[in-house]
This record gives C-alpha cells, structure tokens and sequence, in this order.
C-alpha cells in the first residue's frame, strides 16, 4: 500500500494554511526532496511573465504566481518567503497560419501543444538542501522522477542573487 504525506504551504495572509496536495512518500515514510503534485488551482493564479526559450526547446511559456509570490515579486522581496509558489506553463511556440495571413508575412507565433508544466515551491525548511526551494516537472500530469530532478538545483542555484529565481516581475 501507498504511503501519503500531507504538506502545507503558509500563506502570509490571516496566518492560514494552504493544503496543496499528497506528497507521495517514499518507502522510509520521508517525502520526495522535490514537488510531486500540481498544486491546487494554479490556473487562477496571476501572471507574473512570458518567457520564449528558443532552439531545440522552441518553447513559449506563461509564469504565474501564488498571492505570495505576486505580492513577493511586486515589492521586490529577496529572498521569497515562503509559502511563495510560482508555476511555468510551457508549450511548443508555433507560427499562426491565420494571424500571418492578416499581416502578409511570417510573423505571428503562439503557444502550440504543452510540453510541461514547472513549479518552485519555497519552504525554506523542508527543502533546505535546495536552496529553500521544491522543484516540480510534470509532463502530461505525471512528476519527473528523482533522477530527471537532481538536475534543477544545479541550475537554478546560478541565480544566487534572485534567490534562485529566472523569472522578473514584469508589471
């Protein structure tokens, strides 16, 4: 039988507590050192940035955040606090056939198929080891595995000076 963990996320506001999901426990009852599960209604959460990454990812993506993470990236707060979570929709960047056809040339692109949802969750204690952050990739729905997410901290601790964080506020 399954093992479930249960872990929240603080929220500043009213000193409340934000259940975002069952994290799948490991064999030894401890839960993964990265996020397991889509975290509860991050479709309505706001825009925080785009981002178009080019060359084999050909990918265009929508950053949104958590009310903790807007209010975070609004006052310019570093390091996050936690409790912020920000999520990266990806999808495949394609020409619009129609859009180009209004403008007489090649220049019209939007989100084709999705390729990947990501999430930083920030929880200075539970992922201390990295960097305070949870890192989660899920591709059609499914978690990536520890081996595919030993790869994230290595990169995101590049951007030491925004705590970890690619992404900026664009108001």
């Amino acid at each position: 039988m399954r093992r479930f963990t249960f872990f929240l996320v603080a929220v500043a506001t009213a000193g409340l507590a934000v259940l975002i999901g069952p994290a799948r426990g490991h064999a030894d009852g401890q839960s993964a050192p990265y996020v397991t599960d889509i975290p509860n209604g991050y479709r309505d959460w706001q825009w925080i940035s785009s981002a178009h990454e080019a060359g084999n990812l050909n990918s265009l993506g929508a950053v949104l955040g958590n009310d903790v993470a807007i209010r975070a990236f609004r006052a310019g707060k570093l390091p996050f606090p936690d409790g912020t979570i920000i999520a990266a929709l990806h999808y495949r960047n394609v020409p619009s056939e129609e859009n180009n056809k209004v403008f007489g040339q090649a220049q019209s692109f939007v989100p084709g198929a999705p390729t990947n949802i990501q999430f930083m969750v920030k929880d200075s204690t539970k992922y201390a080891a990295t960097g305070g952050w949870g890192f989660g990739h899920f591709a059609d729905g499914k978690p990536g595995d520890a081996t595919f997410m030993k790869s994230c901290f290595p990169c995101h601790e590049k951007a030491k000076g925004s705590d970890l964080v690619f992404t900026r506020y664009a108001p």
